[in-house]
């Protein structure tokens, strides 16, 4: 499989011609413009990727018959003289927009020869006019993101036409170098379209020019060709198509310049966050161009060295980077997803920003309605909205420590040593209130106003093992390792009734002794990330485990306090010992498979965050969801008692449209089963030996579970896991002298940098993946959209790079 992505070579120029509507002269300012530029430039080609109607009257046929020395091409011809949605029907060949993409890339990369020249690429009919596969040409070319002409309509009515087509490319990404349109009528602007659309345009920074039409045909098809070659011959030396020519060269070579320069002009103005900067320099900095789907486009000093591959003797300074780490997790839809980039533009267009203080709006009560009722739990009836996961969780902690002194009641609250109940390695974010709530680390160790509140549980962890699945235990746990014939076997928490038991008389205890190490020590909520600590190391936490915390949480005595009923959630109706707070900022909203991480718990936490998949990647948007019990807390005559927390822009209706449409999109692909093949994939049937499984929904991974069973029985892995878009490879850390390292550790940094070289399967696929790591620990996500056969490349390269 190779990716295609957006390109850019040095020498060859590629512009690509829309069209505001059909019969606007699309291929006459094509055939024109390949004139202008064989005054410039030695070699010009065009390229007609998809045309319907007879071959004699096919775009292609007529540059080649009035335009010598143009190398003309047309890959998808169609007899029938009708959309290319119904021409491929009557063909009896179906042709997909990646056959499409694939083709018009390897056309292209053959004109990338090394030799100056220009590549003009006409699409057919209008904007949004059907592809052969029924998707809209804006969307079948943005991959290429190539520099765009938009070929105005001079025609009564062609005002509106020409800006609502530029307003769909500009929406999707595209950059409009100019806008060319006809004067109506033998050079006099009739309709005023030309007058009114070059002043529309020059407030956008986008050039307009006209041209007088071509001569009416002639009956005479030589006295026609004669009069089209003179059209042609003085339309080239036209002022403003010479001035477009110029622009259009010197916006090339400016492009080229800047996406050059900005790893060392970011050297100098920026400063990354996570990042050392003594290990930094221009060469290792990568400068995205776009983004599309599950890629980056990319550009690094250091990968200019060599080429894509030996069809492509010029390499495209742009490479397709597989976005592996999800753009930081966020990413889940793809990257360019037109409809949540036109829901965005029509919520700021229908609101831009509302404050929120005392007032509603739709978008934001249309999305706290959806996470009460889709979450599954019957706690939940309140949402507070933030702008990302850390202060969200900062919302959540306030919350709960009010809630559990409202339940203490001491004289003076600053009297009592309140402390989290958590599990090492954990991370909330990094305001001052999350990271006091997470246990000395490499993110907190140099932060002086640090202090730690909280008690911290070790705790077992799950991983695949040279082909077995395996909860390992950690040093001084009262039990030993336990193994299991699938990952749905492990969350089949009725049949290990025995750790149920050892988990929560260890907890007991644990807990109970933390807690008699000072006189005025209380604990003031419980909070875990469930089932996978992110930022802590990809850590894979025993769910059983996580459930028996919680469990002996909400039984452990406090005043007033109820004793559980066994099923994790209490017999006290709303509220039962301390507030429980699930951060689900990583883990929900379908990164694991789920729309509620919890789930795979059997739990009903008081308080959940979720941030991360909630816009689709595509805005900071962060929600607290907490109990009717929770708010109460906060209720008094007094303005003081109040949850005196937000920020200007606290549930902007741009964040809550996107959410709603995100969270549609994520909903609809699973009740459509599109995840139905993974799910198959990690069917415990399929490698249970036997084993039976009586849960009701198993977990499952996009993550081949063959794959993961392989890269376990690498020699230089040490272990490794797999759930819903999250892969975690565990490398052994020779120089650290064990299996693991830490976050401080290198170990994973070798592969990393590999997979960044294009490693692993050259030749077959043109793209390269971008990951992070934790320590000695590389991860890779998908997004919820990303199909089988990338993943399946991904994972071939994985492999070799392991193997190497």
């Amino acid at each position: 499989m190779r990716q295609v992505g957006s390109v850019l070579w040095p020498k060859l120029r590629v512009l690509q011609v829309y069209g505001a509507n059909t019969g606007v002269g699309k291929t006459i300012f094509s055939s024109l413009l390949c004139r202008a530029f064989q005054k410039r430039l030695p070699s010009v080609n065009y390229l007609k990727p998809v045309s319907t109607g007879p071959l004699d009257e096919a775009d292609d046929h007529h540059i080649a018959t009035l335009d010598t020395g143009v190398n003309s091409k047309c890959l998808f011809q169609f007899n029938d003289p009708v959309s290319p949605h119904l021409a491929v029907r009557s063909a009896g060949r179906p042709i997909t927009d990646a056959t499409v993409l694939a083709a018009v890339y390897d056309e292209l990369s053959k004109h990338a020869n090394g030799q100056d020249g220009i590549s003009i690429v006409e699409t057919a009919g209008g904007v949004l006019s059907p592809t052969p596969s029924g998707s809209s040409q804006a969307d079948l070319y943005r991959p290429l993101r190539l520099p765009t002409l938009l070929v105005g309509d001079h025609n009564l009515g062609g005002i509106g036409t020409t800006i609502s087509a530029w307003e769909s490319l500009h929406m999707r990404g595209y950059d409009v170098h100019s806008v060319a349109l006809f004067s109506e009528d033998r050079g006099v602007d009739r309709y005023g379209n030309f007058a009114y659309l070059r002043d529309y345009f020059q407030d956008r920074s986008v050039t307009a020019f006209s041209i007088p039409p071509p001569p009416p045909r002639n009956v005479n098809v030589e006295e026609d060709h004669q009069a089209m070659q003179e059209y042609y011959e003085q339309s080239a030396e036209h002022r403003d198509v010479m001035a477009f020519t110029e622009r259009f060269l010197a916006s090339h070579d400016k492009r080229i310049a800047e996406i050059r320069s900005m790893p060392e002009e970011a050297e100098k103005a920026i400063w990354h966050p996570f990042l050392q900067h003594t290990e930094r320099s221009k060469d290792t900095i990568m400068a995205w161009d776009s983004a599309y789907g599950d890629y980056f486009q990319s550009y690094t000093t250091t990968q200019q060295t060599e080429q894509n591959s030996p069809a492509d003797p010029e390499p495209s300074l742009l490479k397709p980077a597989f976005d592996g780490s999800a753009s930081w997790w966020t990413q889940g839809l793809g990257h360019g997803n037109p409809t949540l980039a036109l829901t965005a533009a029509y919520a700021a267009g229908r609101y831009g920003h509302v404050m929120f203080a005392g007032s509603i709006h739709k978008p934001a009560l249309d999305l706290a309605q959806t996470l009460i009722e889709k979450s599954g739990n019957s706690r939940l009836k309140k949402v507070f909205y933030t702008d990302n996961g850390s202060t969200g969780m900062e919302v959540a902690v306030k919350m709960g420590l009010r809630a559990s002194l409202m339940r203490y009641k001491p004289e003076n609250p600053r009297d009592l040593d309140i402390r989290i109940l958590g599990l090492k390695n954990s991370y909330h974010g990094d305001t001052i209130g999350t990271m006091d709530c997470s246990e000395p680390s490499i993110f907190n160790e140099k932060v002086e106003w640090y202090k730690g509140r909280g008690i911290w549980l070790d705790f077992p962890t799950v991983k695949m093992r040279e082909g077995r699945w395996l909860v390992e235990p950690f040093e001084g746990a009262p039990f030993n390792t336990k193994y299991f014939h699938s990952l749905s076997d492990l969350f089949d928490f009725h049949q290990r009734h025995r750790d149920w038991d050892a988990y929560k008389r260890y907890l007991r205890e644990t807990i109970s002794d933390a807690v008699k190490q000072g006189d005025n020590i209380r604990l003031g909520s419980v909070i875990i990330e469930p089932i996978i600590l992110g930022a802590g190391g990809m850590l894979f936490a025993d769910p059983l485990y996580q459930r028996c915390l919680v469990e002996v949480a909400r039984e452990f005595y406090e005043p007033n306090s109820t004793t559980s009923n066994g099923d994790g959630n209490g017999n006290g109706g709303d509220w039962t010992s301390m507030p429980i707070i699930f951060d689900e900022v990583f883990t929900g909203l379908y990164r694991l498979g789920r729309f509620s991480a919890a789930s795979f718990l059997g739990l009903q936490p008081d308080i959940v965050v979720n941030a991360k998949l909630l816009t689709g990647g595509l805005l900071p948007l962060c929600t607290t969801t907490a109990s009717d019990a929770i708010f109460s807390a906060f209720l008094s005559p007094s303005k003081t008692d109040a949850l005196l927390h937000g920020h200007s822009y606290t549930a902007h209706p741009i964040g809550c449209a996107v959410a709603n449409e995100s969270l549609k999109q994520l909903q609809n692909l699973e009740r459509a089963g599109a995840w139905e093949s993974f799910k198959d994939d990690w069917s415990p049937r399929a490698f249970s030996y036997g084993v039976s499984y009586q849960g009701s929904e198993h977990a499952w991974s996009m993550w081949s579970w063959r794959f993961v069973s392989a890269l376990s029985h690498k020699r230089n892995v040490d272990n490794v896991f797999a759930l819903g878009s999250v892969l975690a490879i565990s490398l052994k850390d020779v120089e650290g002298g064990g299996s693991g390292g830490g976050y401080a550790s290198t170990a994973a940094t070798g592969v990393r940098d590999a997979l960044l070289r294009g490693e692993g399967s050259v030749g077959v696929d043109n793209s390269v993946v971008h990951s992070r790591v934790l320590g000695n620990v590389l991860y890779l996500m998908a997004a919820m959209t990303t199909t089988e056969e990338t993943i399946s490349g991904i994972e071939e390269r994985v492999l070799e790079v392991l193997d190497g």
